[in-house]
């Protein structure tokens, strides 16, 4: 018997979001400020919350709880921060330096830069230790493991108190032997250390990325450990009794141990979640083309869903770390509510990257902060309500942020206020754009063949301008859009990649036998993981993918085959799809030229049932009952900036089927949309506002 509630919980920078839902359709939104020391504490008190509105004891409700999913940023606080653990790594001897090498390259944007660091090294030279061994490129061995220094390695790592030991051994995934071998005796001599092993964890082709991803998540999984096993016994002493999940990068979710053991899926769990939401929202109305902006306190997070499927990362530097493993492609941006205006040397305006975030907060929230930030401007511009947020629970200082913009802004640069703040509105607007632009024109996508997503806190107030700039004429904004994450993670699936290397030219003597049998070997591994996690055959659904390129080329692109075999049959189609792919990514194809596959992926999902959408009482498009007052809004035209008088509604209170012509916002308790002039909305039966370039 189905349990009549989940809660969704994303703990962001600023806030923790928890969106509880029952099976009926209801679902309610409530937040606490994060404590990122200890996300018990803000956990508490959404908890709490969720309590009070209910009336009833929070062991019963947990009790009565079938999904209870927490997206965190415990591990990308730790690697932000270096937090994570005390690292060893066992490699191939002549290899231990490929972490520092770096294949030679730098990040994108910093190639030619000579002055640019060396990223911090997150295991020391000292505890790389070279192993004697060698596995051919065949899969055949040419140099046996030496046993004897896998033991010396041991006996080093337990004097300098290692938490974690990564291994990783060259064309390890043609041949696991000699990785199998080292982790027994690590697991022998070391029985408390966490271990990675490199097949494991990442079986594909690249050495550097293998290793990498191999010592990230080492890095991470003891604080994962720590992090999970608090959340997990502080909900079970609650009155939890079903199992936690936990929020991957790959836009799925996973029981805690698994979390564990794949650490390097925390990393960007948070923000992984948007677009499924996103596409939850735009389904009804016929959308499969989706870009969701995510825009709290500290970021502005970006993601990209085309027909019905989000873009997905592999092989890629994140914070200066290579990382293999599939993730949600996010754009993130230091762009969020709390980013602070600033001047720079040459006089010009700048907002971000750094961010006041919860403590000590916009200067408007009289908590210490003195510097303007993105948050004061739309005060200063009348966009946000200005004596309170939240529903009254965070009270607002309107004259705080314009003296602080005037002092800090506006004076420096011979302008008015009304001027400055928007001109931090605009410059935010630009840097947000810019980021929208990497995950679509630069991927190949055109962006007005896409409609826009809001969600988090801030975004609402950016949304319609955002659209504008990029070309969109459709936008969506769901009464939940500042916890859209936490619903997000309430509606997603368990999902596991599972993968393998599998190098093999597509030409007349190709083996495919052997690719269909290497795909049946890691799906047998995968659905009898997704049966341990309780799913039974019909809720399992695989999905495969090839990493393919043509011949002489380096680098690879991922080619979505769904549940094809790959066959003599089933070639010239997968063929297709390849070169497809190929031109979007590069605007060219080769079809005449050879391709080969480089690795392969079978993405399994354990599909969730799915809840009800939330249901609004309808009424016709007249919303001037809902007016709550009137308010100055700051806008530019071909003269300066001007303020126009507009109406104030309460979003709380309009019925599906209500129309708002911009200018206007509309109040929400925990966000508010800017309707620009030019714009219209209207709210639709699922608490989706859809607005519309109307001028």
């Amino acid at each position: 018997m189905h349990k009549k509630y989940r809660i969704g919980i994303d703990a962001g920078g600023t806030f923790t979001d928890f969106v509880f839902a029952d099976r009926e359709g209801s679902v309610r939104l409530f937040k606490a400020t994060s404590t990122p020391d200890d996300g018990t504490h803000a956990i508490a008190a959404g908890l709490q919350q969720i309590s009070e509105a209910l009336q009833e004891p929070i062991g019963d409700i947990l009790a009565d709880t079938d999904l209870c999913i927490n997206g965190t940023t415990v591990a990308l606080n730790a690697l932000i921060q270096f937090k994570g653990a005390k690292v060893g790594l066992l490699a191939t001897a002549g290899h231990e330096d490929s972490l520092e090498i770096r294949l030679g390259h730098k990040e994108e944007g910093h190639r030619y830069d000579a002055k640019y660091p060396a990223a911090r090294m997150l295991v020391p030279r000292y505890l790389r230790v070279p192993v004697r061994e060698r596995v051919l490129a065949d899969g055949s061995v040419r140099t046996p493991l030496n046993e004897d220094d896998v033991r010396a390695a041991c006996r080093l790592f337990r004097r300098e108190n290692v938490e974690a030991v990564a291994i990783s051994f060259v064309w390890a995934v043609r041949n696991t032997e000699h990785e199998r071998r080292a982790a027994e005796i690590v697991r022998q001599e070391l029985p408390d250390v966490f271990l990675t092993v490199g097949h494991e964890i990442f079986p594909q082709t690249r050495e550097y990325t293998r290793t990498s991803t191999a010592v990230l998540n080492a890095y991470l999984g003891p604080v994962m450990g720590r992090y999970v096993g608090s959340v997990d016994s502080y909900l079970r002493d609650l009155g939890a009794t079903s199992p936690i999940q936990y929020f991957q990068s790959n836009g799925g979710m996973a029981p805690g141990q698994s979390m564990i053991n794949r650490s390097i899926y925390a990393v960007n769990s948070g923000p992984a979640s948007a677009p499924q939401a996103g596409l939850y929202f735009a389904a009804p109305l016929g959308f499969e083309n989706i870009i969701t902006v995510d825009m709290g306190g500290t970021s502005f997070d970006i993601t990209l869903s085309h027909q019905g499927k989000t873009n997905l990362n592999k092989n890629i530097d994140f914070l200066r770390y290579r990382i293999g493993v599939p993730m949600i492609q996010v754009e993130t941006l230091g762009a969020g509510g709390g980013s602070i205006a600033w001047i720079d040397q040459t006089g010009l305006l700048s907002v971000g990257p750094q961010s006041a975030g919860a403590n000590p907060g916009p200067v408007c929230y009289g908590r210490g902060g003195a510097e303007p930030t993105v948050t004061d401007a739309n005060v200063a511009l009348g966009y946000l309500h200005p004596e309170h947020l939240l529903g009254g629970r965070v009270k607002i200082d309107r004259a705080a942020a314009m003296a602080a913009i005037e002092e800090k802004i506006a004076k420096p640069l011979g302008l008015d206020v009304a001027t400055a703040a928007y001109g931090i509105f605009k410059i935010v607007n630009n840097n947000m754009v810019g980021g929208m632009r990497r995950v679509s024109i630069e991927r190949g996508f055109d962006p007005r063949d896409f409609v826009l997503i809001g969600a988090g806190g801030a975004a609402g107030l950016h949304i319609t301008a955002l659209a504008r700039e990029i070309g969109i004429g459709t936008v969506l904004v769901p009464k939940l859009a500042s916890g859209l994450c936490a619903f997000g993670q309430i509606i997603s699936d368990v999902k596991y990649n599972y993968m393998a290397a599998c190098p093999m030219r597509l030409d007349a003597d190709a083996d495919l036998e052997a690719v269909t049998s290497l795909f049946a070997g890691i799906e047998r591994d995968a659905v009898a993981a997704l049966a341990r996690d309780g799913f039974s055959a019909d809720e399992i659904v695989i999905e495969r993918s090839m990493d393919m390129r043509y011949l002489g080329q380096v680098h690879e692109c991922t080619v979505v085959i769904d549940q094809l075999n790959v066959t003599a049959k089933s070639l010239p189609e997968i063929r297709r799809r390849f070169d497809a792919v190929h031109k979007q990514l590069f605007t060219y194809d080769e079809p005449r030229s050879i391709a080969e596959v480089v690795n392969i992926e079978s993405t399994v999902y354990g599909r969730v049932s799915k809840l009800a959408p939330p249901r609004y009482a309808e009424g016709g498009p007249d919303a001037s009952a809902f007016v709550r007052g009137e308010r100055e809004l700051f806008f530019a035209d071909g003269t300066g900036v001007r303020a126009v008088r507009a109406p104030v509604y309460d979003g709380g209170r309009m019925l599906a089927g209500n129309l708002v012509k911009g200018p206007a916002v509309i109040e929400e308790e925990t966000t508010s949309i800017l309707i620009e002039p030019g714009w219209g909305a209207r709210l639709n039966g699922d608490g989706t506002y859809v607005l519309k370039l109307t001028a």
